[in-house]
């Protein structure tokens, strides 16, 4: 059983600063999971943000490129995301996501992360 739980969201001036969190409860570790956020605004659809593998480099969306990093913490069972340079069109609901298989072809693309196995229940973001 996996569980994922959210926080670090706020609200925040153009140009400021947030960490997400993401931890994995539950009894199995998300240890070798393939890992990810994606985010949901009122009235737009999903946009995959960042995915993580086992090794490799991560991927991003372009629009977060250079502002944003995705890292996890195998010790803590914990996925991050640290947002720099926040911009209002960065405001959304934010997700992570954990899938259970994590091959090359798993962090692919960076949309596939609305299909991993578990997600959490997000965490909001506002920029103004």
């Amino acid at each position: 059983d996996v569980q994922l739980v959210e926080s670090g969201g706020g609200s925040v001036q153009a140009g400021g600063s947030l960490r997400l969190s993401c931890a994995g409860l539950g009894t199995t570790s998300t240890n070798y999971f393939c890992m990810g956020w994606f985010r949901q605004a009122p009235g737009k659809e999903r946009e995959g943000v960042a995915v993580i593998g086992n090794g490799g480099k991560p991927k991003y969306v372009d629009s977060v490129k250079g502002r944003f990093t995705i890292s996890k913490d195998n010790a803590r069972n914990t996925l991050y995301l640290q947002m720099d340079s926040l911009k209002p069109e960065d405001t959304a609901m934010y997700h992570c996501a954990a899938n259970s298989v994590c091959l090359p072809a798993t962090i692919a693309t960076i949309d596939s992360v609305y299909d991993y196995n578990y997600s959490g229940q997000g965490t909001q973001v506002t920029v103004s």
